[in-house]
């Protein structure tokens, strides 16, 4: 090989060495100022979230998971803008994030919260017993999935006295529809959802009242001995109390079916306020 090809060998290498380094360095600094960027938009978001501007603390926190979304804050700043979603009380947005959190950092070490934060915002939107059960029934099966799966955290205890909540209204629910069979005369259905009730939420506060319901039905339509059972479970379970009064009346002769409901609404309505205080 020629002294001139030796020498041009040489400078092509030493050219592509300097561009490579060029590369490197402009590359190190373009990451460099998008992780202060990064760090810039989620303390403005901290900032903003502290001084009550949830909304705008929420679009800061996104903007600072895609600046750098490969690094640790990327999750951080996902969760952040649904937390900040949540108590602006857009429930929909931060139920968006929050799926959207728990598909693409599935293995983050905050995902039980994630859990948590989307459960409550299902929680949130539950209204009464005749609304919609669809946030209930989601909200529930995301309580129940902590419970599982982190039993041992602060999440799993507040998960189980959610669930009793949610328990009680789904109960509600079966009692409601019971009653309005009942006010129909339409013995079978009515019979089914008190059953329902003593089935699947029996410590609830309304399985005494089912069960009276249920005493008072058989004894109407004329099975006696069938309504005798269901009196003895009552008395067995709470002998001392109101529904078993009712039921020990129910045997006397001059007992009639009463429709209560407009009482048995304002006492619901009660404790519909009690469950979210």
């Amino acid at each position: 090989m020629s002294l001139f090809y030796k020498l041009s060998f040489l400078l092509l290498f030493f050219l592509l060495q300097s561009c490579s380094k060029d590369v490197i360095e402009k590359s190190t600094i373009k990451e460099n100022n998008q992780e202060l960027e990064m760090i810039a938009a989620y303390t403005e978001g901290l900032d903003t979230l502290n001084k009550g501007d949830t909304f705008f603390a929420a679009k800061k926190f996104l903007e600072a998971e895609l600046l750098l979304p490969q690094s640790e804050w990327a999750s951080k700043s996902a969760l952040m803008a649904s937390y900040a979603y949540y108590l602006q009380e857009y429930y929909s947005k931060s139920i968006f994030h929050l799926n959207r959190y728990l598909k693409t950092y599935p293995n983050n070490k905050d995902i039980v919260y994630a859990n948590y934060l989307l459960a409550m915002c299902y929680y949130e939107t539950i209204e009464n017993e005749k609304k919609d059960l669809e946030p209930l029934l989601k909200a529930k099966k995301k309580f129940n999935f902590i419970l599982i799966n982190y039993p041992d955290t602060d999440f799993a205890l507040d998960s189980k006295f959610k669930i009793d909540l949610i328990n009680d209204i789904l109960a509600s629910k079966e009692m409601y529809l019971g009653r309005h069979y009942v006010k129909k005369q339409k013995w079978i259905p009515a019979i089914n959802r008190f059953k329902m009730v003593l089935k699947n939420y029996d410590t609830t506060i309304f399985a005494e009242e089912a069960i009276h319901r249920l005493v008072e039905i058989h004894y109407h339509i004329g099975l006696t001995e069938e309504a005798k059972k269901y009196a003895s479970l009552l008395g067995y379970n709470y002998l001392s109390g109101e529904w078993y009064d009712k039921s020990y009346k129910l045997f006397n002769q001059d007992y009639k079916l009463v429709d209560d409901t407009k009482k048995e609404k304002k006492e619901l309505i009660k404790v519909f306020k009690k469950l979210f205080e």
